[in-house]
């Protein structure tokens, strides 16, 4: 069934185009850039750049390419059929299939949750010396208020205003040290593979390629949807949406380039490793300052709050999902999804006696997750009965499988390395 003239917050709109039309379509993407700019992912682009300097800026270009490719796609699914991955998998698939598969994703959406509120609670921790687990009851209490009282509109402002505020911190980070330009333009064209760099490529890469952002997409992006059954119109969306996920994915590109700037400047230049997030705010205090700490400590605040926000809004939309139905937080199974993954994700944050280890093990759990999840959604955009005229070529399936096996074969090789 087609959702006509109706999106997330159920809303009635006509469609209305001007000269500045895609600003209508901004926005989304942005939720999703939000995904890996999370706790996990500093924790992987401080290691990179304090152990390998600029040279591996690299992968943090192919990993962009990568999700380009795979966001888009998946945003294809929410415009073409007015569906999101999780509803598409229970509609599409048999039972005994898209359970076992939705059930893998909602224990995905729990370990991002966890690093996320873990994020925050360690931010916290930095900035008050409130205890990480009493910060992350903090970070859990205000994200189920945000999410259970405001409408997805409003969410969406918060969510662009957290991208902006980390961005701007980042921008003033890198203002206070010095970088060597000529090394890191090298660097983001330049594949190599340091000696013993390998774990560190593929958290990169793993950091990045979230499963929970493949559905919280396909379903965001049915905000902007007014009529699916005028084919200009979902062309016209089609057009936009590309555009949105190009500059969104860019930001985010840019956000994790400038946390391996940062710390190539900083700690690779003074030969100092960093292990955990805590150490690098107090390492930066007496290369930066006072100022760079802070602000670090604040972008990591917001990073670890903005993630949160997405991450539970995926698992609203995957459970909700499960029951054929789309995410709205005044339905009870959307309202259940979201619960389960952030209270279950702070039960197991009391558990966890090492957070850095925790962060470590919940990119661990995603990516055995992921694969499934990107081969579900290569398989439905590929199938004739999901699409119509709007399924995959023989070009995207060739380059979508490629991606899934590159993917594949890089996140088992990382599972398989910490044992």
């Amino acid at each position: 069934m087609f959702k006509i003239f109706k999106n997330i917050d159920n809303k009635s709109y006509k469609p209305k185009y001007g000269g500045l039309d895609i600003f209508k379509f901004i926005g989304p993407g942005l939720l999703v850039t939000v995904g890996f700019i999370d706790p996990g992912n500093w924790a992987s682009n401080l290691a990179a750049g304090a152990d390998f300097g600029y040279a591996l800026l690299w992968m943090v270009t192919l990993s962009t390419i990568m999700l380009i490719f795979l966001q888009h796609n998946v945003a294809h699914l929410g415009i073409a059929t007015g569906l999101c991955l999780s509803e598409a998998a229970t509609i599409h698939l048999k039972p005994k299939y898209s359970k076992f598969i939705l059930s893998s994703a909602m224990l995905a959406s729990i370990s991002t949750s966890l690093a996320e509120i873990l994020g925050g609670g360690i931010a916290l921790n930095m900035l008050f010396d409130i205890p990480i687990r009493a910060g992350s009851i903090l970070v859990t209490i205000f994200v189920l208020i945000m999410l259970f009282t405001n409408s997805y509109r409003v969410i969406e402002k918060w969510i662009i205003a957290f991208v902006s505020v980390i961005g701007l911190s980042f921008l003033y980070e890198l203002t206070l040290v010095d970088i060597n330009w000529n090394c890191a333009v090298t660097g983001w064209v330049t594949p190599s593979f340091p000696e013993g760099s390998i774990l560190v490529i593929m958290s990169v890469l793993g950091a990045v390629v979230m499963p929970h952002n493949l559905f919280l997409h396909s379903e965001v992006i049915q905000s902007r949807q007014w009529n699916l059954q005028d084919e200009k119109i979902i062309k016209k969306q089609l057009r936009y949406e590309f555009l949105d996920t190009f500059v969104s994915m860019l930001i985010g590109w840019a956000i994790n380039s400038a946390m391996i700037l940062l710390a190539a400047a900083t700690f690779f230049q003074t030969k100092t490793p960093v292990s955990e997030l805590q150490q690098a705010n107090q390492l930066l205090i007496p290369l930066l300052g006072n100022h760079a700490a802070i602000v670090f400590a604040v972008a990591l605040l917001f990073a670890g709050v903005a993630s949160t926000i997405t991450s539970g809004m995926a698992a609203g939309s995957i459970f909700a999902g499960m029951y054929k139905e789309p995410y709205d937080i005044k339905d009870n199974h959307s309202r259940l999804g979201v619960a389960i993954s952030l209270l279950i994700a702070l039960g197991i944050i009391f558990l966890i006696s090492n957070p850095f280890k925790g962060l470590i093990i919940s990119q661990m759990i995603l990516s055995i997750q992921l694969p499934i999840t990107i081969f579900l959604q290569v398989y439905l955009t590929s199938s004739k009965k999901v699409m119509g005229k709007y399924v995959n070529s023989t070009a995207s399936k060739i380059v979508l499988f490629t991606l899934g096996g590159i993917v594949t074969v890089l996140n088992i090789a990382l599972f398989i390395s910490f044992f």
